[in-house]
């Protein structure tokens, strides 16, 4: 890592730190009002999004140029796959074997630009719950902002451009996004196979009712009789007077 990205970096977990502190307290106040409690799941998918943004942001932007920053040649490139000269070029200038294209610096670059969006697509699958297409789309977009942003020395903002258009970052940071929100799929698919193994896994029991026994007494007859007669035998009819 150069030193001009490990500044980036540095200046990114700068930012994180102050947006969080501004974020923190608005959050839980929200929490406490809609839940009754800290959702500590919400807090660290906002910690991670605000962190990514910081980082992202501070890698596509800086270091701003100086004074002494050399004026661009190209600040437009439009040929899909140059990267893949690029190696070839680095390779043949300091005389390395191809077996050495994945330490060139051309490589290096579409690798960073590729895992740049990787944490995109997955927030897009486990935090947004999109699709793969409108996660595609959404890698685009903001890949092509970010471009522009370039493209325009910062909306006007930056004294010159300092960094190039290129239509092979378009390419890669989009696929970036598309390998996370897969590797995000895969994720979910696989959770949810285990799940579904360990249910199948446990025994079926018949829960039995636990509590304290009782005596029972004889079970009454079917259909009640009538009153015993209070002496056995034949009852006679009195005789009448002749």
């Amino acid at each position: 890592m150069t030193s001009a990205r490990e500044t980036a970096f540095l200046y990114g977990l700068l930012g994180f730190l102050v947006v969080w502190a501004t974020l923190l307290v608005p959050q839980l106040i929200t929490q406490y009002a809609r839940f009754g409690r800290i959702m500590p799941k919400r807090l660290v998918s906002t910690a991670a999004v605000a962190l990514y943004g910081c980082l992202a942001v501070a890698v596509v932007l800086l270091p701003l140029p100086g004074p002494d920053t050399p004026r661009l040649r190209q600040t437009v490139q439009l040929v899909p796959f140059q990267w893949v000269d690029d190696v070839r070029t680095e390779l043949a200038t300091h005389h390395q074997p191809a077996a050495d294209a994945l330490f060139t610096l051309a490589f290096q670059q579409v690798a960073m630009n590729v895992l740049l969006f990787v944490p995109l697509g997955l927030f897009a699958r486990l935090l947004w719950r999109q699709g793969l297409a409108r996660t595609v789309l959404l890698g685009f977009a903001v890949s092509l902002l970010i471009e522009t942003t370039q493209a325009t020395a910062n909306f006007g903002t930056a004294p010159f451009v300092y960094r190039i258009f290129d239509v092979d970052d378009l390419m890669s940071n989009t696929a970036g996004a598309l390998l996370g929100w897969i590797a995000a799929a895969l994720f979910l698919t696989l959770r949810q196979l285990s799940s579904v193994a360990a249910d199948a896994a446990e025994p079926a029991t018949v829960p039995v009712p636990v509590g304290r026994p009782r005596r029972v007494g004889p079970a009454a007859p079917a259909v009640a009789g009538h009153d015993a007669a209070p002496h056995a035998g034949l009852r006679t009819r009195p005789s009448r007077p002749r």
